[in-house]
C-alpha cells in the first residue's frame, strides 16, 4: 500500500500516534479487517514490531481484536475514535482540575505562599512588574486581576476581543456584581454588537471610538496589551503602580465624559 507521508505525518500529529501506530492503522482502515502479517505488507512495518503495535492500537481503542485463529484485527472507525479521545480528554482534564482544586488544602501549598510573601515583601512596588506573553497567559492574569478587585475595575477594549476572552471574563465580572464592585466597561468596534452584547449579559457599557485594550483594578494596578486585536500572538504589560494608573484612569475618566 502507498502511504501519503504527509498524511502519515498529520495523522501522527493529531491522533498523538507514533510512526509504526500510525501506518499499522492506516493499513487497517484500508482493508478494515487484517492479520497480522498482513499489517506487515501493507503498512511496511517490520514483521516482528506489528504484533506489539496491534496490541497497542487496541489497548488504545484505534482497533479490535477479533474472536478465531489465526487472530485478525478490525480497524475502529474514526469517527468512533474520535469520540473516544475527546471523551478521554475531557475526563482526565476534569480530574486534573480536581487534583488541583484540593491542592491549596495541603501543607506544601501553605509552603509555597508563604515562601512568595516573604520574597515579595522586601522588594520595591516597581519593580513588581513585568511583560506577560501568550493568550493563555494573559487571560489567566485578567482572571487573577479581575478576582482580586475591590473596589473598582476599569476595562477599556475592543467587542472583537470581549467576546473572545467572553468565557473567562463574563463569569468573574458577574461575581463582581454580585459583590457590589464597579465595573467600568469602554468598548470600541461596531455599535449594534456592542449593544447586543451589553444587553445578553446585562452590563452597563460605554461605547468608544479610541482604539487601545487595557485593565485597571483599583487604580493601583493595570495590564494593557501593546499588539492591535488580530496580532498573531498577544503580549500585555502588566505594571502594579498606584501613581501609573491612577494618572491613566484619570485620562480614561476624561475621555468617557468627552
Amino acid at each position: 500500500m502507498i502511504i501519503n507521508q504527509e498524511l502519515v505525518r498529520k495523522v501522527k500529529e493529531h491522533f498523538n500516534l507514533n510512526i509504526y501506530e500510525t501506518k499499522v492503522w492506516l493499513a487497517l482502515l484500508s482493508k478494515g479487517v487484517v492479520s497480522a502479517g498482513e499489517t506487515a505488507e501493507l503498512s511496511g512495518v517490520p514483521r516482528s514490531r506489528t504484533y506489539d503495535v496491534l496490541e497497542s492500537l487496541a489497548k488504545r481503542g484505534f482497533a479490535i481484536i477479533k474472536v478465531g485463529k489465526p487472530v485478525k484485527y478490525i480497524a475502529v472507525e474514526p469517527k468512533t475514535v474520535l469520540e473516544r479521545m475527546k471523551t478521554n480528554t475531557l475526563t482526565e482534564a476534569q480530574e486534573k482540575v480536581d487534583r488541583l482544586s484540593v491542592l491549596k488544602d495541603t501543607p506544601e501549598y501553605d509552603e509555597l505562599v508563604q515562601l512568595h510573601k516573604n520574597g515579595v515583601i522586601p522588594i520595591r512596588i516597581e519593580d513588581l512588574s513585568g511583560h506577560i506573553k501568550g493568550r493563555a497567559n494573559l487571560l489567566s492574569k485578567i482572571k487573577e486581576l479581575v478576582l482580586k478587585t475591590e473596589k473598582e475595575i476599569i476595562i477599556h477594549t475592543s467587542i472583537d476581543d470581549i467576546e473572545g476572552k467572553s468565557r473567562v471574563i463574563l463569569p468573574v465580572l458577574s461575581k463582581l456584581n454580585q459583590e457590589n464592585i464597579k465595573v467600568r466597561l469602554s468598548l470600541s468596534g461596531d455599535s449594534y454588537r456592542i449593544k447586543r452584547f451589553a444587553s445578553r449579559n446585562d452590563l452597563k457599557v460605554k461605547e468608544s471610538t479610541h482604539s487601545g485594550r487595557f485593565f485597571i483594578v483599583d487604580r493601583k494596578e493595570i495590564l494593557f496589551m501593546i499588539h492591535q486585536d488580530n496580532a498573531d500572538e498577544e503580549i500585555g504589560v502588566w505594571i502594579n503602580s498606584p501613581y501609573f494608573a491612577n494618572a491613566f484612569s484619570g485620562m480614561f475618566d476624561k475621555q468617557i465624559r468627552s
